[in-house]
């Protein structure tokens, strides 16, 4: 562009944002007027006594279950002497065995696999002490993308043996 153009152009952007901005501040600000007005009622509320029978039958209707601290308190003695012959089961020998299919996909590492069996539970430690065992080894090369089920029964080696082929 010549500079006469230039000169020209940046004159006329100068005058149109001079006049632009007048009509802004100099305008009539009634837009207060305009504004909508909201009628406000008043309203009261009674606040109703009920006794215990109808509250009770309010919330039954509801879908809630009512029930006295007595009656709440021996369900929770229950509910732990329960849990506890329960533990006591599990720990009497009742070892629980997760069992996990594991999915590897291309580009995974032996840490992406190792984080995967750490969330199922199937093998202790982290996913970096099992990509190091893999590493020891000399297996990590071997990982192949296909699904592989495990269990934690498994040591660690059968699981090396089990997914890197």
């Amino acid at each position: 562009m010549k500079t006469n153009k230039l000169t020209s152009f940046a004159a006329g952007i100068l005058i149109a944002t001079s006049i632009s901005g007048a009509v802004y501040l100099l305008g009539d600000n009634d837009s207060s007027s305009k504004a909508v007005v909201k009628t406000v009622e008043k309203q009261t509320t009674v606040k109703e006594d009920l006794s215990d029978a109808e509250m009770k039958d309010k919330l039954t209707a509801a879908g809630f279950v009512v029930q006295s601290k007595e009656d709440y308190d021996k369900n929770i003695a229950t509910a732990k002497a329960e849990g506890q012959k329960t533990a006591a089961n599990d720990a009497n020998g009742n070892k629980v065995v997760y069992r996990a299919v594991i999915g590897v996909s291309q580009g995974m590492t032996s840490i992406d696999v190792g984080k995967m069996l750490v969330k199922a539970k199937i093998i202790k430690g982290s996913a970096f002490e099992f990509s190091r065992a893999v590493e020891k080894k000399k297996v990590e090369n071997k990982l192949r993308p296909g699904t592989y089920t495990v269990d934690s029964a498994m040591t660690r080696d059968q699981v090396i043996a089990a997914i890197f082929k």
